[in-house]
């Protein structure tokens, strides 16, 4: 399916952290499309059940990105990994002006990230596999209320590139996407805020929200063959908010 080559996926082993919903469920969702085998984690075992609910076919697995040796323990029990994609995250809005809360954000988003990547990357080399992080438009922009957010997702986006560079030799391709304001938990606040709503949407080219499915693609494709040159990129998915 799709424009990469027929069956690419077909048989690969997944891991998504964060992957129970919002954009790490529609990229799940998408490799079960290409026939690859797909693991997903989630923060506690009622995200794990339900994403087993709605996704029969996927393992999925409680990990606190936090815990080095949970990750280690994880990734370890693979015989096999292809692709990570890492979308484990959070936001605190308001509250990330406190150093606490600001630490805490980093350590998910940002350590969090570098954990998973390099407890994979033995068995990555190993298969020549790819990484996608998930940056944001903030790592574009500042937010005043997000520091710690748009502080980890700027340091995303800086590892990629760094990763991309030390993991080159091993044949692992490193990139992130960059998605816009898209419908997910993270983003029902400012949804929800009629004002901030209709001024993202008029901010945004394409003049609305993008839906997680619409992140699933630019994934795919640094994932596969097609894009075998292309390494430390940070692809925006934003319905051009970063043109405009």
């Amino acid at each position: 399916m799709g424009f990469w080559p027929a069956g690419c996926f077909r048989g690969h082993n997944i891991l998504i952290t964060g992957g129970t919903s919002g954009i790490g469920a529609a990229i799940a969702r998408a490799f079960l499309m290409e026939d690859a085998v797909v693991t997903v984690t989630g923060v506690s075992e009622a995200e794990a059940d339900a994403a087993r609910k709605a996704l029969p076919s996927v393992a999925a697995h409680v990990l606190d990105v936090r815990d080095g040796a949970a990750v280690t323990r994880l990734v370890s029990g693979f015989a096999r990994l292809d692709h990570v994609v890492n979308c484990a995250g959070i936001i605190r809005r308001g509250d990330e002006l406190e150093p606490e809360v600001f630490a805490e954000v980093l350590d998910i988003n940002l350590t969090g990230t570098m954990r998973v990547c390099a407890a994979a990357r033995p068995l990555l080399a190993k298969a020549q596999g790819t990484i996608v992080n998930t940056a944001s438009m903030l790592s574009y922009f500042g937010g005043g209320l997000v520091p710690g957010y748009a502080a980890s997702k700027g340091g995303v986006a800086q590892l990629t590139k760094s990763l991309a560079i030390a993991y080159a030799p091993d044949g692992i391709r490193v990139n992130a996407i960059a998605p816009g304001w898209i419908e997910t938990p993270l983003t029902s606040a400012l949804r929800a805020d009629a004002e901030r709503n209709a001024a993202i949407a008029a901010r945004t080219a394409l003049k609305r929200w993008g839906k997680p499915e619409e992140m699933a693609g630019g994934v795919l494709y640094l994932s596969s063959p097609i894009a075998s040159y292309v390494t430390g990129t940070v692809l925006p998915i934003d319905g051009g908010y970063l043109a405009v």
